[in-house]
């Protein structure tokens, strides 16, 4: 081999580019995530936690959701992945916010004993779940053109804040309990999409998520 073909392969070698170092997929960390504090939400809504002790669920809510629901959105956001950053901000946001207004309602102790520690008077918390109630609806109609698995889940989560609602305007138990389901159904959605994402990333095959509803 002739020094100039020496000098040629170096040159392609040279301007040959590097392989494309893997984009990650924020959805990994953030749906993980997401489940802690949802999941703790729905135990106290079917129950399994009492009333009176909702503030043992702030730590997961915010730290858990609120927190690596942000950092997720920042990633997605840095990899320019709009829709998936929104998503995790819009997420990030309410739970974050919900932190908040449970942890006023627990400072609030034997004060205010409503629903959720909060007295029967107070318009704190019907005027925040009437709020995220049109958020989440707006982002499950704007969001028809994911696969069905993220339509169902984002359905499910507009329905468990209805739910609420009708909870804390009615006094009712069953909304409640039916709440704390609606809510264990979204987790199992996400925790389905969550465990497809990690098979993938790990070299399996995907896992069926349905048919857009809007193409």
């Amino acid at each position: 081999m002739s020094v100039e073909s020496d000098v040629q392969s170096g040159a392609h070698a040279a301007a040959a580019p590097a392989p494309a170092a893997p984009a990650g997929n924020p959805a990994l960390l953030g749906l993980a995530t997401f489940l802690p504090g949802a999941l703790s939400l729905g135990l106290w809504l079917v129950g399994y936690l009492p009333a009176a002790d909702v503030g043992a669920i702030v730590p997961a809510v915010v730290f858990s959701n609120g927190l690596f629901l942000l950092i997720s959105c920042l990633w997605a956001a840095r990899l320019g992945g709009s829709a998936v950053a929104a998503i995790f901000g819009t997420f990030s946001a309410f739970w974050l916010s919900l932190g908040v207004i449970l942890t006023a309602i627990t400072n609030a102790g034997a004060e205010a004993p409503g629903v959720l520690g909060l007295t029967a008077t107070s318009a704190a918390l019907p005027t925040y779940l009437l709020s995220w109630l049109i958020v989440f609806a707006a982002l499950t109609l704007a969001t028809l053109r994911l696969p069905l698995a993220f339509t169902g889940g984002f359905l499910f989560v507009t329905i468990a804040v209805a739910l609420v609602l009708a909870n804390v305007l009615t006094g009712a138990a069953i909304f409640s309990t039916l709440a704390g389901v609606c809510v264990f159904i979204f987790c199992a959605i996400f925790a389905y999409i969550w465990f497809d994402g990690m098979s993938q990333e790990l070299g399996g095959k995907a896992m069926s998520m349905g048919n857009p509803i809007q193409k």
